[in-house]
């Protein structure tokens, strides 16, 4: 049997629906993502612990405490003195009762009067912070009315 030649024609792929795939996935990705790092600061270099671990159940009412130290690009420190990261405000440690305070009234504002009692403070201190001033802010935190602490630390895995 013979067959008849035809002129071949170069296959032209349509990438329009593959190209959707990619962005549905991403955005797929992006939204199943967990946020839990989001109130955790890059200039925070957290101590590491073989004892340390997540909680075995999610904090619903927490404030998250970043205290570090201001550094160059390098991560040499340029100020001595450890300060709270707000955001783009760096407060120093011993300034930070105005800043708890409102942080209180919030929490009763947002749940009510018994708020203080489930409401826990997580304080991510740099592995270089002096242990006193971090129990100096638990004080502080506690003479506002904060009852509930955590401190965090990367987990060091043993192979």
């Amino acid at each position: 049997m013979r067959f008849a030649k035809t002129d071949a024609k170069p296959l032209r792929l349509d990438m329009t629906p593959m190209i959707d795939i990619v962005f549905q996935l991403i955005a797929f990705f992006m939204l199943v993502t967990n946020f839990e790092q989001t109130q955790a600061d890059e200039r925070v270099k957290l101590p590491a612990d073989q004892l340390a671990k997540p909680p075995e159940v999610a904090r619903e009412k927490e404030i998250v405490i970043n205290i570090g130290f201001v550094r160059d690009r390098s991560g040499a420190i340029i100020q001595e003195e450890p300060v709270v990261f707000l955001g783009d405000e760096q407060i120093a440690i011993s300034d930070m009762r105005p800043q708890l305070d409102l942080e209180r009234q919030v929490a009763v504002a947002k749940y009510g009067d018994g708020a203080l009692a489930d409401m826990t403070i997580v304080v991510r201190a740099d592995s270089e912070v002096p242990t006193g001033l971090v129990q100096e802010l638990i004080r502080t935190a506690q003479d506002v009315g904060f009852e509930s602490f955590a401190l965090k630390a990367m987990q060091v895995q043993d192979y």
